[in-house]
């Protein structure tokens, strides 16, 4: 199923939340309708979480089956009494605070900015229980932001060579194809929520782009 949405009134609304196969994180505040079409077009449930007092929550977490990396403005405070499926948790101490946009992951492998230090790599790999590859995508090496998986594809920006789109393919096992969203934006990891049972694109998306978005990851 693929379909269109806005949270908070944007199209960008892969900078508020953030989606796995089976669980959401959301804005606390997010509004009851727009949390109940994430739960029905994905097939997941939802946890509304606020870190370091912003809504921009999916720009501030990552997760997999295995683990969750949160930005570490954030705290235990802030997850407590929230069932997380037996994930780990990790607060990642760096100055690359924005997690959502700097790391991209399946249950095979993540890429991460190049500049995230040696201990925040590692403690990547611990929490997420994946090979991890410090390289940009397109140019940008904020990977999130330009890029979006789940388990039967991946998009990536048109900016991406051909080069980078056969390594993605051996880094995550998965076909990959470019494509933008939201009329034209290479910024497709801010516009799209997706997993293995949904797609949700920002309102703006052109009919050709859902075409295209929907046959990479149906």
């Amino acid at each position: 199923m693929i379909k269109k949405l806005s949270i908070f009134e944007s199209d960008f609304i892969g900078v508020y939340a953030k989606v796995f196969n089976d669980f959401a994180f959301l804005p606390r505040n997010i509004p009851e309708e727009t949390r109940l079409s994430i739960e029905e077009t994905l097939e997941v449930k939802t946890a509304g979480v606020i870190v370091d007092n912003f809504s921009l929550i999916g720009t501030m977490l990552v997760f997999n089956s295995n683990g969750i990396v949160v930005s570490g403005l954030s705290s235990k405070e802030d997850f407590s009494g929230l069932d997380l499926g037996g994930r780990r948790l990790v607060f990642l101490k760096d100055r690359l605070n924005a997690i959502g946009n700097n790391i991209i992951t399946s249950d095979r492998a993540a890429v991460i900015h190049p500049s995230f230090t040696e201990s925040s790599e590692k403690a990547i790999a611990d929490t997420l229980g994946v090979e991890v590859i410090k390289t940009p995508i397109a140019g940008v090496s904020t990977v999130g932001s330009v890029a979006v998986l789940n388990n039967k594809g991946m998009l990536v920006s048109p900016e991406a060579s051909e080069e980078e789109i056969k390594n993605l393919s051996d880094i995550f096992h998965l076909p990959v194809k470019t494509g933008t969203a939201n009329y034209g934006s290479y910024y497709i990891g801010a516009s799209i929520l997706a997993n293995s049972s949904g797609i949700l694109v920002g309102n703006a998306t052109t009919s050709i782009e859902l075409g295209r978005i929907d046959d990479i990851f149906s």
